[in-house]
C-alpha cells in the first residue's frame, strides 16, 4: 500500500500526523540547548537590570529582610560573571556526579557486559513472555544510555520474527521501552545522579544546605519499572500487535540507507547481527555474565557489611546510614560496582586483555559525554546568574503564594508539573536540558509549599518519559523509521506513531495513577524521602 507524503516528506494522514508536522516545524525553530541557555542567561541579565528598578520584592519564609531583584549589569556583578565563570562550571553539581558514574558504566559497556545481558534476554525468553521481557530489558537497559536505543529495537524485531510475529511491533516495542523507561529502572542508572545534581542546585536557591541524593526516587522507580513494563506489554498486546500483525511486509530486514548524522549519533553498528541466532551468546559470554553478576553481588554484600559496622566510614558523623557516604555519596559506589562487574565479565569473556583496557574504556565513555559537558557549561552560567539575580526566589515565593491562595492541593500541583513537562518535552527533548530549565522555578516554588525537591523531580520524570516517544524531535525517531523501512519500505511517521501514541497516553495515565496511589498510601520515594 503506497503512502502519500507531504511536502516535508512525512506521510499525509489524519489529525495526529498533521499535528506532529506542526510540532516538528515549531520545534525545529528552537535553537540547540546550548544556545537556548546562552540566550536565557543573557535574557536574565537584561531583565534583572529592568526589574531591579521596580519595587518588586518578596519575603522568604524564615527570613526577615525582603528580597528584591539584583541588577546583574552592575560593575560588581559583571566582574563576578567573569571571575566565577569557571567555578560555576566546575561546581555545577551534576558535572562531577555524571563524570564519576559514567567512568564505571563505560567499563561495563566497553567490556560488552551490558549488551551481552540485553542479547541474553532477547534470545532466550519464550514467545509467551517475549513482549514483557523486551519491555523490562529496555527500561532497565537505559543504564547503557544511547547504546541500548540503537541495539534493542533491531534485536527485538528479530526476536518477534523468530516466533512468527511482526518485526514492526518488535521495533516499536524496543523504542518505546527504552525511551519511556529512561526515568525508571530495576537498578540505579546515570539519570538518577544527573537529575539529583540539578535538583540540588535548584533547591539551594531557597535552602543553601539542601542536597538531593541520587537514591531519592529509587524505591518508586524500581517498582515503577515493573508497572511500566506491564503497561507497555498490555498496550502492545491489546492494541498495537493486533493492528500491526496484518501489515504486509515487503522488506527482508536488511539495511537501508541511513543518514551520516544517524550513524554518527548511534556510534554503533545496528547491522551487527544478521539474525537472532547470530545474536545468541556463546559459552564464554554466558560465563562472563555469571561471573559479572557474582562479582557485583559480592561487592554489594561487602558494602552492606562495612556499612553495618558501628563507626563505619560509610556512615555519617552522627552514626546514621542515611547521612553517610553510602547514601549521600553513592555515585562513587555505583561507579565502582560497574567497574567490578565489567572487569569480571571482561576477564572471563577475554574482552579485557590488559589493565590498559580499563582507562581506554573510560576515555571512550568520557568522549561520549562531550556534548553534555558543552551543554553543562552554558547551563551552569544560566543557573548561577539566575540565582544571583534573585529572580528565581521572587518567582518561587510569588508563585507559591498564588497557589496557596487558590487552595490547590499539593497532589494537584505535582500533577500540573507532570503535564507541563509532558508538553515541553515535545520541543525540548534533552531531559537534562529541560530539567535544568524547569528546576530553578519549579523546585523552589514547591519547596515553599512543603513539596520536597525529590517529589518535584519525580513529577518531572513521569512527564518526561511519557512524551519521549511521540516527538519527531527525538534524535532516534528518524532512526526508528529507518529500522521499520527494512521490513516495510513505505513505513513512515504514521506507522511509528500508530505504535507510540497509544503507549504514550497509557504510560502518562497509568504511571500518574500509580503515583497517586503511592502518594495516598504515603510510601517513601527513596531512603528517608517521604512522598508527602
Amino acid at each position: 500500500m503506497a503512502t502519500q507524503t507531504s511536502a516535508g516528506g512525512h506521510p499525509q494522514g489524519g489529525a495526529v500526523t498533521r499535528f506532529l508536522d506542526v510540532v516538528e516545524r515549531v520545534g525545529n525553530r528552537i535553537p540547540h540547548p546550548f544556545w537556548l541557555f546562552v540566550g536565557l542567561a543573557l535574557l536574565v541579565v537584561v531583565l534583572s537590570a529592568v526589574l531591579s528598578r521596580t519595587p518588586i520584592s518578596v519575603t522568604v519564609p524564615g527570613q526577615d529582610a525582603p528580597v528584591g531583584i539584583e541588577n546583574l549589569l552592575s560593575v560588581d556583578n559583571l566582574r563576578r560573571m567573569v571571575v566565577e565563570s569557571i567555578s560555576n562550571f566546575t561546581g555545577f553539581p551534576p558535572l562531577g556526579i555524571v563524570l564519576v558514574v559514567m567512568l564505571g558504566v563505560a567499563v561495563a559497556e566497553g567490556s560488552g557486559m551490558i549488551m551481552a545481558a540485553v542479547r541474553l534476554v532477547v534470545t532466550k525468553v519464550s514467545g509467551r513472555w517475549l513482549t514483557f521481557a523486551i519491555a523490562i530489558t529496555g527500561i532497565t537497559g537505559s543504564i547503557a544510555s544511547d547504546a541500548i536505543t540503537v541495539i534493542l529495537p533491531p534485536l527485538a524485531a528479530m526476536a518477534f520474527l523468530a516466533v512468527g510475529r511482526s518485526p514492526l511491533v518488535g521495533i516499536g516495542l524496543g523504542f518505546v521501552s527504552v525511551s519511556a523507561g529512561f526515568n525508571a529502572s530495576l537498578i540505579i542508572n546515570a539519570t538518577d545522579p544527573l537529575l539529583a545534581g540539578i535538583s540540588t542546585t535548584a533547591a539551594q536557591i531557597i535552602e543553601e544546605e539542601y542536597v538531593v541524593s541520587p537514591l531519592a526516587n529509587i524505591y518508586f522507580t524500581i517498582v515503577s519499572s515493573l508497572v511500566l513494563a506491564t503497561i507497555i506489554t498490555l498496550v502492545f498486546e491489546r492494541w498495537v500487535s493486533p493492528r500491526m500483525e496484518g501489515v504486509e511486509l515487503d522488506g527482508d530486514g536488511g539495511p537501508v540507507g541511513s543518514t551520516p548524522d544517524e550513524q554518527e549519533s548511534a556510534d554503533l553498528d545496528p547491522n551487527e547481527f544478521d539474525d537472532l541466532q547470530s545474536a545468541a551468546l556463546d559459552d564464554t559470554e554466558r560465563r562472563g555474565l555469571r561471573n559479572g553478576a557474582l562479582a557485583g553481588l559480592a561487592f554489594l554484600l561487602l558494602v552492606a557489611a562495612v556499612t553495618a559496622i558501628p563507626g563505619s566510614p560509610l556512615r555519617g558523623e552522627d552514626g546514621e546510614i542515611l547521612t553517610g557516604p553510602a547514601i549521600m555519596s553513592v555515585s562513587i559506589l555505583i561507579a565502582l560496582l560497574f567497574v567490578v562487574m565489567g572487569l569480571a565479565y571482561g576477564l572471563t569473556a577475554q574482552t579485557i586483555t590488559s589493565w590498559a583496557d580499563l582507562p581506554a574504556f573510560m576515555a571512550k565513555g568520557m568522549s561520549d559525554l562531550a556534548p553534555v559537558l558543552v551543554l553543562f557549561f552554558a547551563a551552569a552560567q544560566f543557573i548561577a546568574w539566575f540565582s544571583w539575580s534573585n529572580m528565581g526566589t521572587v518567582l518561587a515565593v510569588g508563585g507559591a503564594g498564588a497557589i496557596e491562595r487558590l487552595g490547590v492541593p499539593p497532589l494537584a500541583v505535582i500533577l500540573l508539573v507532570v503535564l507541563l513537562t509532558y508538553l515541553l518535552n515535545l520541543f525540548i527533548t534533552s531531559g537534562s536540558a529541560q530539567w535544568t530549565l524547569m528546576a530553578p522555578v519549579v523546585i523552589p516554588a514547591l519547596l515553599i509549599l512543603g513539596i520536597t525537591p525529590e517529589v518535584s523531580q519525580m513529577g518531572f520524570r513521569m512527564g518526561d518519559s511519557a512524551s519521549n516517544i511521540i516527538t519527531p524531535l527525538n534524535v532516534y525517531f528518524a532512526l526508528m523509521l529507518t529500522y521499520l523501512q527494512r521490513y516495510k519500505r513505505d513505513a513512515g511517521v504514521g506507522t511509528l506513531m500508530a505504535m507510540t501514541l497509544p503507549a504514550s497516553v497509557a504510560i502518562l495515565l497509568g504511571w500518574v495513577s500509580f503515583f497517586v496511589l503511592w502518594y495516598v498510601v504515603g510510601l517513601p520515594l527513596g531512603p528517608g524521602v517521604p512522598v508527602r
